[in-house]
């Protein structure tokens, strides 16, 4: 099984950015934001991208699938 880690909230508050701030941002709602830093939700890789240049950080910092 795939463990899948989610450093959102990390590279969100960074930014100084709220939930709601960084849902807007990327186009969805913040309740998705809030299941991909709970690790309850994979991103498309679009969204993984868009949140990536949001908070500029790398993806594969951001989404670590070990």
């Amino acid at each position: 099984m795939v463990n899948f880690i989610c450093n959102l909230k990390k590279y969100r508050q960074l930014k100084e950015l709220t939930q709601e701030e960084l849902a807007k941002i990327v186009g969805v709602r913040r309740e998705t934001i809030m299941r991909l830093e709970a690790g309850k939700y994979n991103p498309s890789l679009k969204l993984a991208i868009d949140i990536s240049r949001a908070v500029d950080a790398p993806i594969e910092e951001i989404f670590i699938f070990d």
